[in-house]
């Protein structure tokens, strides 16, 4: 079975074909700049052991546009992977928000494209263009099912007492405000390959994603059943450039003090707050940098991010009465062995102690970076948020 995966943010489009059920994709790319003159393309093909890449750079004005240059190349005579579109037999595409209509991957319908179109206001940054991907490959894919895979669907199986806002009963029954988290994708895949890894399904692990946006989640037996982002992804952990867990009253002393809009105040949590507020820096290598150049001010940022994430595995800890495995993922938790270090260090009494030598390790692999006498595994697990959409699309269609 052929399934193409798509990723599809406001000006990009990450992408990856599987022939499966092999898990290893034949091809990967992305398209960047989407909407500019000088948009490119990244295409990598994985053809008898051998890895190629194409890079070019041409005016993309828009995700059509971008996703027939990636067909060219799928179909290329030279570099190709397959003869024509007919031969993608699903396209699965990654939807941020599902809300409380979709706890499962779906086969996309008007019905369903008009659902993910009502969460537009819950997540604006993300299920636009994510709507916008649908349309393009059902133009272009003609015969291939269409599927959404929701990054709030992991959470569906949180309990009401994790979900719940302490706010009038009408605002939860009539405009569905509650907590619904994200990256779902992404804790739902470490977390089973945790399980496998400590070979318990019934494990009690705590799932960190650390990236530009973060989030924690605690997954008993293989379940949500709390996360750090709520209602809208800016909650949780300080992140790149969101504020995470603030003060209400912060945002009233803004409005009503010193005179911001809301949507200012939306663009401050969003866009300028996090380690780019703290440090002027969002990108953690950067901010790595500069500490070491003496900068107290990124010292003091790493701290505190740090500080938060060590608040939330005590949380999790006691919401799931006990600890297997804490699990480092994404682009900051794979590779930033310092947070790693900060996060993990005074947390003896929770049974995490690290192994500073393997934690210093870099590798592409699952491994272990505590010590022989942890009783918490400490892992670090590169994320696959793509093969996760493709196994569940197989999983779907072959039903």
């Amino acid at each position: 079975m052929n399934i193409f995966v798509i990723n599809t943010g406001s000006s990009s489009l990450k992408y990856q074909l599987f022939k499966m059920p092999l898990e290893q994709p034949v091809c990967s790319g992305l398209v960047e700049r989407i909407g500019m003159e000088d948009a490119s393309i990244t295409h990598k093909t994985f053809l008898n052991g051998e890895e190629k890449i194409i890079k070019e750079k041409k005016p993309l004005p828009d995700h059509e546009a971008g996703l027939h240059e990636v067909v060219r190349l799928l179909t290329d005579a030279a570099i190709g992977v397959i003869k024509s579109t007919d031969e993608i037999d699903a396209v699965g595409h990654r939807v941020v928000h599902g809300g409380e209509s979709f706890a499962a991957t779906t086969i996309i319908t008007d019905e369903v494209k008009e659902k993910i179109k009502a969460l537009f206001s819950l997540a604006p940054l993300h299920n636009p263009a994510n709507y916008i991907g649908i349309q393009v490959a059902e133009k272009i894919f003609t015969k291939a099912k269409q599927v959404a895979v929701f990054d709030t669907a992991f959470h569906q199986t949180m309990p009401a007492k994790a979900y719940r806002f302490a706010i009038p009963q009408q605002l939860y029954q009539e405009q569905h405000i509650r907590a619904y988290g994200f990256h779902g994708t992404s804790h739902k895949y470490v977390s089973e390959q945790a399980a496998i890894y400590l070979q318990n399904k019934n494990a009690k692990i705590i799932t960190i994603h650390l990236g530009n946006g973060s989030s924690m989640t605690a997954v008993d037996s293989g379940q949500s059943v709390d996360t750090t982002m709520g209602f809208g992804p800016v909650g949780g952990l300080i992140m790149g450039t969101r504020s995470g867990d603030i003060d209400a009253a912060v945002i009233f002393h803004l409005i009503e003090q010193l005179g911001y809009s809301a949507k200012e105040v939306s663009e401050l949590l969003n866009k300028k707050s996090g380690m780019q507020g703290l440090t002027g820096l969002s990108d953690m290598r950067d901010i790595r940098k500069a500490i070491e150049e003496g900068d107290e001010q990124a010292e003091l940022a790493s701290e505190l991010y740090a500080y938060r994430i060590k608040k939330y595995i005590g949380a999790y800890a006691a919401a799931l009465n006990g600890l297997d495995a804490i699990v480092f993922t994404a682009g900051v938790g794979e590779n930033a062995a310092d947070i790693r270090r900060r996060v993990c260090t005074n947390m003896q009494f929770l049974g995490i102690n690290l192994d500073e030598a393997k934690n210093d390790i870099r590798s592409a692999e699952i491994r272990a970076i505590n010590t022989a006498n942890s009783p918490v595994k400490i892992l670090v697990i590169p994320t696959n948020e793509e093969l996760e959409i493709v196994k569940q699309c197989y999983n779907l269609l072959k039903a």
